[in-house]
């Protein structure tokens, strides 16, 4: 087998169909050198010239999550996805290639994720900075406490855990597993605790942690491995306490 197709799913909103490319099969290409290689020469498999396909690409190593798709229904990282071992894993010289469905169509494989990026400024995804150049040095923190935070710092905003979720369509307002765990990752930073609270009352706002059906297909599918049922837990765990709190902080008042 020294050749394979690639079967793309390509167009604009409502104007959308599959379109096949006949290319050589060579050792450790990833999905990108294949569009690549079409991009050069834009033959379809029928002999046509055509417009060549439209995706997004940035860093080309899994950090800033730019190329998802859909890779034989399944959404990956174009610039990991190995052909070669797609081919071996499946046993047919057929690879397929789509758009993220959750997310608006641009065009061809290119979507736009702007919606998870409003997310992050909805859960005030940053730490406030305040006077940090007069106040010296910060906080210590426990090296298992920096493990944690490293890992829910990989987040790429890529898309592919909102893709994956059940919940995530055009009659929910669930913010998905990323903005939850990066919740979870800045409340957990100790010069955070005032904001602690804004972020928890977030999430008891409709499309927030009560929305999640824990399907639990998110971690399944998250290219840096980040713990997200584990977020989901325990943002649960802190908006049920915090909710508490309120109850008592509102009889206190009275």
């Amino acid at each position: 087998m020294d050749r394979f197709l690639l079967k793309i799913y390509r167009g604009t909103p409502g104007k959308q169909y599959w379109e096949e490319f006949e290319l050589p099969l060579r050792p450790a290409e990833n999905v990108i050198s294949a569009l690549m290689a079409i991009q050069k020469d834009p033959i379809n498999r029928k002999g046509e010239r055509v417009t060549p396909i439209a995706w997004e690409q940035g860093c080309l190593e899994e950090v800033c999550g730019s190329c998802s798709m859909l890779v034989n229904g399944h959404p990956r990282q174009a610039c990991t996805t190995l052909i070669h071992k797609l081919v071996a894993q499946t046993g047919k010289d057929v690879v397929t290639l789509a758009p993220f469905t959750k997310f608006p169509l641009v065009r061809d494989l290119i979507v736009d994720r702007s919606s998870m990026f409003e997310s992050l400024k909805k859960v005030q995804g940053w730490i406030e900075a305040g006077n940090s150049q007069q106040e010296g040095y910060g906080p210590l923190v426990a090296p298992d406490q920096q493990e944690l935070m490293y890992s829910l710092s990989n987040c790429m905003t890529c898309g592919c855990c909102l893709e994956a979720c059940p919940q995530m369509n055009n009659r929910s307002k669930f913010i998905g597993a990323a903005a939850i765990s990066q919740v979870r990752l800045f409340n957990a930073h100790p010069t955070s605790e005032k904001q602690k609270h804004e972020r928890l009352h977030i999430m008891m706002e409709e499309g927030g942690i009560s929305d999640c059906g824990n399907a639990q297909n998110c971690v399944k599918v998250c290219p840096k491995k980040i713990p997200l049922t584990d977020s989901i837990a325990e943002i649960g765990r802190d908006v049920t306490l915090q909710a508490i709190k309120d109850v008592f902080s509102f009889h206190n008042r009275e």
